[in-house]
């Protein structure tokens, strides 16, 4: 007797989004902060011009936040579940208020009356989240992890042997029970598989985008006028979240090394820090500080803080280069959007980056923690015209195959070929590599 195959998704109306431990809404740079939120911002975004229902679930972290904001767009609406205080917890603190924030949801949608195609969740918190909605709700699980616990372990040397802790031994879990789980690049879906044993035959490759619109590119001078920087003076450019796997230092040592070897270089010219909260600094912000002190460049750098992806754009196209000297990344937001603003990128040759970025066509690589590497490939953009607009015209050429329109239509692709789950009691977790 023949068994009939469980039937597969054939059309998108409506899709639950879960971005738990963060809100899409949130100002970047700030803490936790980054790339996954524009990810879930954009792609909302992009399904809801098409038509498509999206809530995206998040916890509710601050007093006097609306419960359901409609800021995104038409048919999109983000919504913060109550779920623990209203404050911004780290992860970690948030994993004890799952249960709260899953009870909060299923209430929502049976007051709504809603019902959900598919569950896309980010971050190991919201797939813990979505293992229980898809137990309630019978419907597939995409999962996008963003970084990988494991991977941040082996970058911060924890010892080997040590045991593996909640997070990774979440994200483990998920990789067995999920229908699909999606890679940014090739290198992560090559993690999964090394580190999780994840079912090779559930991952799929489907790189982050950027909005082609808002990133593009400006005559530098333009840019410069724009944002009160003297047209004769020039910018070196970082992004990000200000924490140490970031090697933001690397950055300072390297300029130490130019302001030995080449110091007319550094004449007219500042390296701008944009990322972290100005009002309420943390230890990292203040080491940060300290050692640009200590190397001799507090004038030659500037910590300005978060900013909002308006304003962006003309730091990035007012930029000689974007600078990312991380010691991890999945896969690098802030360099996508620079290249699509026409600005080249240096960067460390790890995760994401290494896949991005394309030495000598539209940026640099250099070695993880390399001050020399860093300070010569500088020296190159600052001091040869020719070769940095070689670069530029690289980077946006790059950028243009990465529109979210791009990007939804290979996602939409992978939801309609998930099945309704077949569902089980509670999976046991395979064995997790940490060696």
């Amino acid at each position: 007797m023949s068994v009939m195959n469980p039937p597969q998704i054939t059309l998108i109306r409506r899709i639950a989004m879960l971005s738990v431990h963060t809100c899409p809404l949130a100002v970047l740079g700030g803490k936790k902060t980054g790339g996954m939120n524009v990810y879930v911002r954009e792609l909302a975004r992009e399904f809801g011009r098409r038509g498509i229902y999206v809530d995206i679930f998040t916890r509710s972290h601050r007093e006097g936040v609306s419960h359901i904001d409609t800021s995104l767009g038409d048919h999109v609406r983000v919504i913060h579940i109550p779920a623990g205080p209203d404050t911004t917890l780290d992860p970690d603190e948030v994993f004890n208020y799952l249960p709260e924030f899953v009870a909060n949801v299923l209430q929502f949608a049976r007051r709504c009356d809603v019902t959900y195609d598919v569950i896309y969740s980010h971050y190991w918190l919201s797939g813990w989240v979505a293992h229980a909605l898809r137990a309630e709700w019978n419907i597939p699980v995409a999962q996008m992890f963003h970084t990988l616990g494991l991977m941040k372990d082996r970058i911060a040397n924890k010892p080997a042997m040590q045991p593996v802790d909640q997070r990774s031994f979440a994200e483990a879990d998920i990789m067995t029970w999920a229908d699909r789980l999606i890679a940014a690049t090739p290198a992560e879906r090559e993690q999964m598989l090394w580190l999780y044993r994840a079912p090779r035959r559930k991952i799929e490759i489907v790189s982050p985008g950027v909005d082609l619109q808002r990133f593009s590119p400006l005559p530098q001078e333009d840019a410069k006028r724009v944002l009160g920087i003297p047209k004769t003076d020039r910018m070196l450019l970082f992004v990000g979240r200000i924490e140490r796997l970031k090697g933001i230092d690397t950055i300072f040592e390297s300029l130490t090394l130019i302001k030995r070897d080449s110091p007319a270089l550094l004449q007219h010219l500042h390296l701008c820090i944009i990322g972290g909260d100005l009002a309420s600094e943390d230890a990292e912000m203040a080491r940060l500080k300290r050692r640009c002190y200590e190397l001799g460049l507090s004038d030659l750098v500037l910590f300005l803080g978060a900013k909002d992806q308006d304003t962006l754009n003309y730091y990035y196209a007012a930029a000689e280069a974007l600078i990312m000297p991380s010691d991890y990344e999945s896969f690098g937001m802030v360099a996508l959007e620079a290249m699509a603003s026409g600005t080249p990128v240096i960067a460390s040759e790890v995760g994401g980056l290494a896949f991005l970025v394309q030495d000598d066509r539209n940026g640099y690589h250099v070695p993880v923690r390399d001050p020399q590497a860093l300070a010569d490939k500088i020296t190159v953009i600052l001091s040869d015209p020719a070769k940095r607009a070689m670069l530029a015209s690289g980077a946006l050429a790059t950028a243009k195959h990465y529109s979210w329109s791009k990007i939804a239509d290979q996602l939409l692709a992978v939801f309609q070929t998930m099945q309704t789950p077949q569902l089980r009691p509670q999976p046991q977790s395979q064995s997790v590599a940490t060696t």
